[in-house]
C-alpha cells in the first residue's frame, strides 16, 4: 500500500489548510486498499457482503425457448395468409415443468402456459385474450395483425448465457441477487471478510447515556450516529466508548482499537485549540495528516495509517459537532469504508431542483446544507432547508431528506434558482 506521504507528494497545489473536497476524496482513494481476507458462505446468509469473485453462469437462462405469457404457440408462417383471420388446429397442452412432447405442422397450435417449453415448430405466442375459441377448444382463430412473428417467445440464454459473467466480483449483494444466484442453481458464493471498524469519542466533557450531566457536560451523541451508519455498511462493530482526554487513554485506546480493526473513526479533538493529545497520539503511531477541508460543516479533519504491535488500520479522526460528524462520515468515510471492504459503489446521484429558499454562500467551499424535498404547487419537486444550519444543530439532519449540494466554486442562491440535491433514501 502507498503510504499517505507519497501520495501527498504527487498532489500539485496540495494545501492542508484549505484542501479541496473532491481531492481529499482523491487522497483517500489512492491510499485506501480493500482488505485481503476471503470465506465462502450459502447464499441465504450472504446478503450485503461483497463479492470477491465474478460469479460465472453454469447454465443458460433460460435454459429453453419458453413462453412468456398464456396463449397459443404456432408457427408464425401462419402470419402470411393475407387479410383473412387465422384459424388454427389446437393438438395440445404445453405446461410449465410439461413440454408438449409432439410437433406443431402449419396450421396447429399448441395450447401453452407461461414458462412452458416451447413446442417444435413453433416461433410465436399468441396471448389467450386475442383468441376465439371454438369446436370446443379444438380450434382458435384470431386477427393476423393481433401478433407479430416471434412475439411472446424467450429465447434461450436470453438474460444470460453458460459461461457469461452473471455477478461482479465487488458487487454488494441484494435480495434480488439471491434470487438469481439461486436460479442459477449456485449454493455458495465467495465474498469478502466482513471489515471491523471502531469507534470512539473524545473529551472530558462527554457522558454516556444514563450519566448524570454535571456543568458544561453534554451527552455523548456521535457514536449512535456513528453506531446507526455504520450499521447500515453491514460492518463488525468495536464500540470503545469515551476516552478521557489524557495521553495515557488515548495511547491504550488508539492500541487497542488498531491492534482489533480493519478502521478506527474518531471524533473530537482534531480541531483548532482543543486538546492536542488526540493529534500527538496519532502522529505518534503513525502516517498521519491533518486537513482544514474547504467545506461546510466539517472542516477539520485527520486521516491515514497507524500502526500498533504488528497490526494497521486505517484512521479518521473526524470533528467533534454532531452534524459535521454525520456530513465529514457520508462525504469522505462512508466511500473508503466502501473502498477498504472491496465493495465497488456507484457515487450517490444528484438530481437539480429549484429551491424555495435563498441561500447565502461565499465561492471557495463546497457546502452540505440540510433540505427538505417535496412536491411543490405545481406537482414539480422543490428544496427548502431545514432552517438553522450549525454544525452543533442535529435537528437538521433529523428533519431533513437530502443535502442540499453547493460546490465549491458556486455563489449564493437565490429562491426559485436549481440548485444540486443528494437524497437521504438509503443514506442516512
Amino acid at each position: 500500500m502507498p503510504s499517505l506521504q507519497s501520495v501527498i507528494s504527487c498532489q500539485s497545489d496540495y494545501d492542508p489548510t484549505a484542501l479541496p473536497v473532491d481531492q481529499a476524496n482523491a487522497i483517500i482513494a489512492d491510499v485506501v486498499d480493500p482488505v485481503r481476507g476471503i470465506e465462502q458462505l450459502a447464499i441465504r446468509t450472504a446478503l450485503d457482503r461483497v463479492l470477491a469473485v465474478d460469479v460465472i453462469s453454469p447454465i443458460d437462462v433460460p435454459a429453453h425457448d419458453n413462453s412468456a405469457m398464456d396463449g397459443y404457440a404456432f408457427s408464425s408462417l401462419a402470419l402470411a395468409q393475407g387479410d383473412a383471420s387465422i384459424a388454427l388446429e389446437v393438438i395440445g397442452t404445453a405446461y410449465a415443468g410439461n413440454a408438449f412432447a409432439g410437433e406443431a405442422q402449419p396450421g396447429q397450435a399448441v395450447r401453452i402456459m407461461t414458462g412452458a417449453i416451447m413446442p417444435a415448430g413453433c416461433d410465436t405466442v399468441i396471448p389467450q385474450e386475442f383468441v376465439e375459441i371454438q369446436a370446443g377448444g379444438n380450434l382458435v382463430r384470431f386477427a393476423p395483425d393481433a401478433v407479430r412473428a416471434g412475439d411472446n417467445r424467450r429465447l434461450r440464454g436470453e438474460d444470460l448465457t453458460r459461461g457469461q459473467s452473471a455477478l461482479r466480483a465487488g458487487r454488494i449483494l441484494t435480495p434480488a441477487d439471491l434470487g438469481m444466484l439461486a436460479s442459477l442453481g449456485v449454493a455458495e458464493v465467495k465474498v469478502r471478510r466482513r471489515l471491523r471498524v471502531a469507534f470512539f469519542s473524545t473529551g472530558d466533557e462527554l457522558r454516556s447515556i444514563g450519566e448524570p450531566l454535571d456543568p458544561g457536560c453534554v451527552y455523548d451523541s456521535n457514536r449512535y450516529t456513528l453506531h446507526g451508519m455504520l450499521r447500515r455498511l453491514n460492518v463488525e462493530l468495536i464500540d470503545m466508548g469515551v476516552v478521557r482526554d489524557e495521553p495515557e487513554a488515548m495511547e491504550a485506546a488508539f492500541r487497542s482499537a488498531c491492534e482489533n480493526a480493519d478502521a478506527i473513526i474518531t471524533s473530537g479533538g482534531v480541531s483548532v485549540g482543543d486538546a492536542d493529545y488526540t493529534k500527538q497520539i496519532m502522529e505518534k503511531l503513525g502516517d498521519v495528516t491533518f486537513w482544514k477541508i474547504a467545506m461546510r460543516p466539517g472542516r477539520p479533519m485527520a486521516f491515514g495509517r497507524i500502526s500498533s504491535n504488528g497490526h494497521d488500520a486505517m484512521l479518521f479522526g473526524l470533528p467533534g459537532n454532531p452534524v459535521a460528524v454525520m456530513v465529514t462520515f457520508y462525504h469522505f468515510v462512508r466511500g473508503a469504508l466502501h473502498r477498504l471492504m472491496g465493495a465497488n459503489v456507484a457515487p450517490l446521484p444528484r438530481i437539480r431542483v429549484r429551491t424555495t429558499t435563498p441561500i447565502r454562500k461565499k465561492p471557495g467551499r463546497t457546502e452540505f446544507q440540510r433540505g427538505i424535498l417535496a412536491p411543490g404547487a405545481d406537482g414539480n419537486l422543490e428544496v427548502r432547508l431545514t432552517g438553522q444550519q450549525g454544525s452543533g444543530v442535529l435537528r437538521s439532519m433529523s428533519e431533513a431528506n437530502c443535502f442540499v449540494v453547493l460546490d465549491h466554486d458556486q455563489g449564493s442562491v437565490a429562491a426559485g434558482d436549481t440548485v444540486q440535491v443528494m437524497l437521504f433514501d438509503g443514506l442516512v
